[in-house]
């Protein structure tokens, strides 16, 4: 029966549609020069829906719903970054020359949205396939939305090719899942495991097959290589949202599904050493490949394949505290990751350029987009009082709890070769001049949506560094359901 639970587990996805068919209603009676409004009808609807949800109550024991295809649970916390990273990336979207005034654009960015936010409560395998899907499709489009842009053309391509060929590879390892064991249920599938209906060596090959689509969702070694060109030929606030939403709703469901349903200690041994080698293997190719990168957007993609073995740590380890991190981590990553992306794009807009060595004179155009470039490349290197160094603090204590002292000194070691390349990004915004031109005669215009989700994202970040203790403790209570 449809219940007040059921009813509170999906509440968030009902306001979002809610909002899809009010831009579906009102967009076409706009003119075509008051149709970049759907960017404020879209954020304000989404931080509406934050709210109302926030609101409305939060879940006490976990609980299932509308039949157990969904969990009812502090780990719905995900939902919250998702529309947080929408609503950005909808007042980013505004002032982009072929996205800012189509609303199908901001449909499908809800669309998407929906997706992720199911992929992040799934409790059962078929319910997980279609919110997979749901948040893959969309992103497909957006990503080759400029269809006159061949970069962008090859890039919704790519992205499409290699999302249809990962995804129908970890459907067949869920078709093995229900072939063995006569169910869809994640919390069923523990049990089945612990008596024995399913083979360990077939267990690890399932996991392996699944591992492939996952991995492609967070772009770790060896499935990260599509990221790069995707997000290089992406209209720029998409590249911004599939770096940080898209790969947080994979990590939702990496967490829920490896924690609950795989934790049986002759299969965890397996698939912890497993994500351990992917772990160090992805923090130094993202970080080696990151250094002699030339344009600002390639520079990012490879390092969020850095920072995915980062967060891997905390899926590694295994335990409360490693739950937690990754939450804790994913939430500073999707604010400090959007903020570098939104800096790429306010100062693509207004000079046409995307090379590191254009940045060159960039704090004396904009101080304050200076410094707002500033807090994201430190808060990415790990520096304090940014949200990037309490999240690495955090994920570290966890592998080193868990027993895992290499990886994490590797993830330091890392870590200081991603400082590097961070570091001389910023060394040209501000030591570095625009050749024979003078700086103050050039500033970088900020429209309203880009100055408000800038300076939010900025504060964000800060935020999360200084008074991390409520984020911490939201984030442990998601991570003390998986237990």
């Amino acid at each position: 029966m449809f219940t007040s639970i059921s009813f509170a587990s999906i509440l968030p996805e009902i306001l979002i549609l809610i909002v899809g068919m009010l831009v579906l209603i009102i967009e076409p009676f706009w003119k075509e020069e008051k149709r970049r409004n759907v960017g404020w009808l879209t954020a304000g609807g989404l931080f509406a829906a934050m709210l109302i949800s926030f609101l409305a109550g939060q879940p006490g024991a976990p609980t299932s719903a509308l039949g157990g295809m969904i969990r009812f649970d502090w780990l719905g916390f995900f939902k919250m970054l998702f529309m947080f990273a929408g609503a950005a990336t909808a007042l980013l979207m505004m002032d982009h020359e072929q996205l800012g005034k189509r609303g199908e654009a901001y449909l499908l960015l809800l669309a998407s949205l929906i997706g992720m936010n199911l992929m992040a409560v799934s409790s059962d395998l078929i319910m997980l396939f279609l919110a997979i899907e749901t948040a893959s499709i969309p992103l497909y489009a957006l990503a080759g939305f400029m269809l006159g842009d061949d970069k962008s053309t090859e890039a919704g391509f790519k992205y499409l090719l290699f999302g249809i060929l990962t995804t129908t590879i970890m459907l067949y390892g869920f078709s093995l899942i229900f072939g063995f064991s006569g169910t869809t249920d994640i919390y069923q599938l523990a049990e089945m495991f612990r008596v024995g209906a399913i083979a360990p060596l077939a267990a690890f090959g399932i996991l392996a097959l699944i591992l492939v689509g996952i991995g492609f969702k967070v772009a770790f070694v060896p499935f990260h290589f599509w990221a790069p060109d995707v997000y290089e030929g992406s209209p720029t606030p998409v590249a911004g949202f599939l770096s940080t939403a898209s790969k947080a709703a994979g990590y939702a469901v990496l967490l829920r599904l490896f924690f609950i349903a795989f934790p049986e200690p002759s299969l965890s041994a397996s698939w912890t050493t497993t994500l351990a080698i992917i772990a160090a293997i992805s923090m130094i190719v993202g970080n080696l490949l990151a250094l002699p990168q030339t344009n600002i957007k390639r520079l990012l993609a490879y390092s969020s394949i850095a920072h995915t073995g980062y967060t891997l740590i905390g899926v590694v380890a295994l335990t409360q505290l490693g739950a937690a991190s990754v939450v804790f981590y994913l939430a500073a990553y999707i604010l400090t990751n959007l903020l570098a992306f939104g800096i790429a794009m306010a100062f693509s807009k207004a000079t046409g350029l995307e090379n590191i060595q254009d940045y060159a004179g960039m704090s004396r155009r904009s101080p304050w987009l200076g410094l707002m470039m500033l807090t994201a490349f430190l808060s990415l290197t790990g520096m304090p009082p940014f949200g990037g160094f309490v999240a690495k603090v955090v994920v570290f204590a966890a592998g080193i709890q868990a027993g895992y002292v290499w990886l994490v000194v590797l993830g330091v070691i890392t870590s200081v070769i991603g400082a590097y390349y961070y570091l001389n990004a910023l060394k040209f915004v501000y030591l570095y001049r625009m050749p024979n031109q003078d700086e103050e005669n050039h500033p970088i215009p900020l429209s309203r949506p880009y100055a408000i989700a800038l300076v939010a994202l900025t504060l964000g970040v800060i935020l999360i560094g200084t008074i991390f203790a409520p984020w911490f403790n939201w984030s442990d209570a998601g991570a003390l359901n998986l237990f």
